[in-house]
């Protein structure tokens, strides 16, 4: 996913939610420019950064396997993803 389909995304579950930057940033513990930064696509967040912000937008990050050039996904056991 780009910068700018991810930062789209934020920042429309944030308007749904009907939360401004400013709220989100005091909720998630971050600087309201780098939520500024994220729904730009400017930002480059860690994933403890994105996890913040997911968490109080109710929004969950998914790793999914795909395919690889010569290679098959990986199985993957759900029983052990979602532990």
């Amino acid at each position: 996913m780009s910068p700018e389909k991810l930062g789209t995304i934020l920042r429309q579950r944030r308007k749904l939610a009907d939360i401004t930057q400013r709220d989100l940033a005091a909720l998630s513990e971050l600087g309201v420019h780098t939520l500024s930064d994220l729904e730009t696509g400017k930002g480059n967040p860690t994933l403890e950064v994105l996890s913040r912000v997911c968490g109080v937008l109710g929004l969950e990050i998914r790793l999914t396997p795909r395919q690889i050039a010569g290679f098959a996904p990986a199985e993957t056991d759900d029983k052990a993803t979602n532990e």
